[in-house]
């Protein structure tokens, strides 16, 4: 299931997603629990992988699923504020090049709203490894990629399985 994934290179992984309506949910839930079973089939093959953009597998909505073994939660039209000044440096990975790691500066701490599946908003304030994750995830939804947020032309490091 993992070749759905699509890779660095594809102008898909570029582009802006569109928000969902609360129409669309249900006709989008046997792909949102595609992402989740993808985040997991990751794990098992690259002993990484905690969530998932839906433009990852060409689906171009505000999705991202976070499947972790504490967590599992669909987060839908998500909108990140109130960013830190507070900056963690960290070599970031994506499910779109696997064996590829990018040195990336990101926020310590956001705040996340959004909606799930059911509609039901949230609040989050994110910190640290859970507030990397989100802003990864949520420059998918943008058309950005780690690779566009390297801090300079030394920060990328070639990881095998």
């Amino acid at each position: 299931m993992l070749e759905k994934i699509i890779k660095l290179g594809d102008p898909r992984l570029y582009e802006i997603c569109e928000e969902v309506s609360y129409n669309e949910v249900a006709t989008l839930l046997p792909q949102i629990n595609e992402l989740h079973q993808l985040v997991l089939d990751f794990r098992k093959t690259y002993n990484a992988g905690r969530a998932i953009a839906a433009p990852q597998i060409g689906l171009m909505k505000r999705i991202i699923c976070l499947n972790t073994p504490q967590q599992k939660q669909t987060i839908i039209n998500p909108v990140l504020t109130d960013y830190s000044k507070e900056m963690i440096e960290l070599w970031d990975d994506c499910m779109s090049f696997p064996n590829l790691h990018v040195r990336v500066k990101r926020h310590f701490s956001c705040t996340m709203n959004f909606v799930d599946e059911h509609w039901e908003s949230h609040t989050w304030l994110l910190e640290n490894d859970l507030s990397e994750l989100m802003q990864h995830e949520f420059d998918h939804l943008n058309g950005i990629l780690a690779t566009q947020r390297a801090i300079d032309n030394a920060s990328f490091k070639y990881v095998g399985v």
